[in-house]
């Protein structure tokens, strides 16, 4: 079904999302031997909305290459990509991180539950999104799923990413060590999105290394878009602090290459997202309006 206005988008969204966070609320559920306060503080970051665009593109991928609704695997995969997400936000909410108090309009993890408290919960998240996957994809692709999760997550992903992007506060940087950032720090985990999505579809060669590059380039779109946002948003519109870049000595697209600069190489990494798909034709309708929306949103 082609989609091509934002509206469509946020209608994927919300459908993929509702389906995945009834998931995760299952699998919460079907743990009774978790302490309390520990499961509340779970449950207030999986349940406090966001975009869920990251199990989306799991879901969306598996579509592309084949599946269907009822493939275990990918709705598995889906679920494990969120609470990676989510432990990721919290601890970088941390005040030895980022020292954030708001997250997607509520106060942030540990302003309600503690420092203690928010570093076990995303502990517990990182183990929950593993066990998920071991316990609930498919034994034929289960492997694979987790590899290529803790492979993004992990020390050259998602996690060195951070490291990087810390490492640099208040140093000038090339715009190629930027980039490098960008595809390790919030780039990895989107295009695992997009390989999780095909490895639980079984798809064929071509078309992994399809929506790999895909993922790549949205994932370098989502975060220049993001820098952009930073500057340009208010607090209200984000649902978290703004301008805290800047206030870190954190490098950036727009101070590295001005506004229109870094729109315009939004714009250029969005064509080649959709350019990955050529191959695809209709089947990736979804993924294509997904694209579109991570470049054209407000939030």
């Amino acid at each position: 079904m082609a989609m091509t206005n934002p509206n469509d988008a946020l209608e994927l969204l919300k459908t993929d999302g509702q389906r995945v966070s009834e998931y995760l609320r299952d699998v919460l559920k079907r743990r009774g031997g978790v302490p309390a306060r520990l499961a509340e503080s779970i449950e207030y970051s999986i349940t406090a909305g966001g975009k869920r665009l990251r199990p989306a593109l799991v879901m969306e991928c598996a579509r592309a290459c084949g599946s269907d609704d009822a493939n275990r695997s990918a709705l598995a995969a889906a679920g494990s990509i969120e609470l990676i997400h989510t432990f990721s936000l919290v601890h970088d909410d941390l005040p030895a991180m980022d020292d954030d108090d708001l997250r997607r309009g509520k106060p942030t993890n540990h302003v309600v539950f503690g420092e203690a408290m928010a570093i076990l919960a995303g502990d517990a998240m990182v183990t929950l999104a593993f066990e998920t996957l071991a316990a609930n994809a498919s034994p034929d692709v289960a492997p694979a799923l987790i590899a290529e999760l803790a492979r993004a997550a992990g020390p050259e992903g998602m996690i060195g990413g951070q490291v990087l992007d810390m490492a640099g506060e208040n140093q000038s940087l090339a715009l190629d060590e930027l980039k490098r950032i960008h595809r390790m720090k919030t780039g990895a985990l989107l295009t695992a999105s997009c390989r999780l999505g095909a490895i639980a579809a079984s798809a064929d060669a071509p078309a992994l290394a399809g929506v790999t590059t895909y993922g790549e380039h949205l994932g370098i779109a989502f975060q220049i878009v993001d820098d952009v946002l930073d500057v340009t948003s208010t607090p209200e519109q984000l649902g978290k602090r703004t301008n805290k870049d800047a206030g870190k000595g954190k490098n950036t697209y727009p101070t590295l290459l001005g506004l229109d600069e870094s729109k315009r190489a939004a714009r250029e990494h969005l064509d080649a997202a959709i350019g990955a798909l050529s191959d695809f034709g209709p089947r990736a309708d979804r993924l294509r309006t997904l694209a579109r929306f991570v470049v054209d949103r407000t939030t």
